[in-house]
């Protein structure tokens, strides 16, 4: 199940989305916050109604274990990674599938859509640096992969873009379970920076605070701030 709290209201839930037979692994609110998209390892996406908490529709794939769940801004459309291999393009108007990407070797374990709607990235997972690659794919013209981004070791677990400062180049941060963030440019695919998280264990999800900080949630200690200073170093700067 799926809850929505208020973060200065009362101590339960405000809204409860029911129906998943399954873990819930993605979750996405639309532009205008007024509809809510879910993902799950029981093949299902489902779009719901954020104020009254009705499901509007559902959609079934075999194979289709949801990893993670992006909305464009500005669309209709929700990016979205499986299990399967496959990220998909839906339409959230009816839930179907308006665009399949090519297949990748490995299990997409991640996703994040550009401010400006025309990028998408997703993540891979791997060992000993087979797979473990970010991709970049063209969301407005040609749909095909534009870059990709080698560098870890180990699954690459999460990858978001970092908003555009106005002295920096594009960007986007992946962190990965060989206990590393990597920031790189966008559109040459180098890598700018690289932090190790020593004793952290594999990281999870990453979070862009704004065009220089990042929160990195890992297994073993906690949430790191990441400080990206010049381009070209990330440094730890705080730990919770």
């Amino acid at each position: 199940m799926v809850m929505m709290w208020e973060l200065h209201g009362t101590s339960g839930p405000m809204q409860r989305f029911p129906g998943h037979d399954l873990v819930v692994t993605g979750l996405a609110v639309s532009p205008d916050a007024s509809q809510l998209c879910t993902g799950s390892r029981d093949n299902t996406v489902r779009k719901w109604d954020v104020e009254t908490g009705e499901c509007l529709c559902r959609a079934a794939l075999s194979r289709n274990l949801v990893t993670h769940l992006c909305w464009v801004p500005g669309e209709s459309y929700v990016i979205q990674t499986s299990e399967d291999k496959t990220i998909r393009m839906w339409d959230s108007r009816e839930l179907q599938v308006a665009h399949t990407f090519a297949g990748k070797r490995h299990i997409q374990t991640s996703c994040d859509v550009s401010e400006d709607g025309r990028y998408c990235v997703s993540s891979s997972s791997g060992f000993a640096g087979e797979g473990c690659e970010a991709t970049l794919w063209d969301l407005r013209q040609t749909r095909s992969r534009v870059c990709e981004y080698r560098g870890h070791l180990q699954t690459t677990a999460s990858c978001v873009f970092l908003p555009r400062g106005p002295a920096l180049t594009p960007s986007i941060a992946t962190s990965s379970h060989d206990s590393k963030v990597k920031v790189w440019d966008r559109d040459t695919g180098a890598c700018l920076a690289t932090a190790c998280l020593e004793g952290a264990g594999p990281l999870a999800s990453l979070a862009a605070c704004d065009s220089s900080t990042l929160l990195c949630a890992s297994f073993h200690s906690g949430i790191h701030v990441l400080q990206l200073r010049h381009c070209e170093e990330l440094e730890e700067v705080a730990v919770f």
